[in-house]
């Protein structure tokens, strides 16, 4: 099981408590995540294993020499993978990605980038969009519950919305108060900036159909569009590409 870089903790005392025997293995293994539009050409030149394999499976390959788990998942909203491999090989897989990569303008990104960019494909975090006080329906996450539970529960008051705010770079972070029609109603849960759309992105909770919003940001009210759903590739085209047709 793979889970979230923040909380492998919570998640391995929620399985704890329904009797799973869990053992961390995160110390034996490295992972590189491999994502944009030229990540299937990259890594298609350092295997011949076949990656046809579609979105949200997994397949083990070699890359180069290296014995690889390669994960078709995306916290970004790009096609590719998140690539595993036993800790002894992490340096190695590292420079054999960086030597194709580099002359096809691959750069190594750290956690903000994909922060930015998982905002703007409304990925959610825990403990800061979702947290023990919210309902999987509240954020917006109904598709992860069986139909037959999601049906006996009720109906949200408010939901986990997208606020892209007014012009400028005024950049909510977190924390800031929201308002609707002069009332405060919400704070940011989490917040930044979308380089692929070119707005300042926030997320709060706010009563279901609002469409206007303002953030206390930088010590003034900044007017905000209210979306449900990413701002970015809201189709999925390109986390589901299939670059080898």
């Amino acid at each position: 099981m793979v889970s979230g870089t923040a909380f492998g903790v919570h998640d391995a005392g929620l399985l704890r408590r329904h009797g799973v025997e869990v053992r961390d293995v995160t110390s034996a293994y490295a992972c590189y995540c491999l994502w944009g539009p030229k990540a299937y050409e990259i890594l298609a030149g350092l295997t011949d294993d076949d990656l046809s394999f579609g979105y949200m499976k997994a397949r083990e390959i070699s890359v180069g020499f290296v014995p690889v788990l390669a994960q078709r998942v995306t916290f970004v909203g790009e096609f590719g993978w998140e690539l595993y491999c036993p800790a002894e090989y992490g340096l190695t897989l590292w420079d054999t990605l960086m030597a194709a990569g580099a002359p096809l303008g691959m750069r190594p990104a750290g956690y903000r980038a994909i922060d930015s960019m998982r905002l703007e494909k409304g990925y959610r975090v825990w403990g800061l969009d979702i947290t023990p006080e919210t309902t999987p329906l509240e954020a917006g996450l109904g598709f992860a519950v069986r139909p037959e539970r999601r049906a006996g529960m009720k109906k949200p008051e408010s939901e986990l919305a997208c606020l892209l705010l007014d012009g400028g770079r005024d950049v909510a972070l977190g924390g800031e108060p929201v308002r609707l029609a002069g009332k405060p109603v919400s704070r940011v849960t989490s917040g930044g900036y979308g380089h692929r759309v070119d707005r300042a992105i926030a997320y709060a909770y706010l009563p279901v159909g609002a469409s206007q919003a303002e953030v206390w940001v930088n010590g003034k009210w900044i007017g905000a569009d209210v979306t449900i759903g990413p701002v970015y590739d809201p189709s999925h085209e390109r986390i589901r590409a299939t670059p080898w047709k």
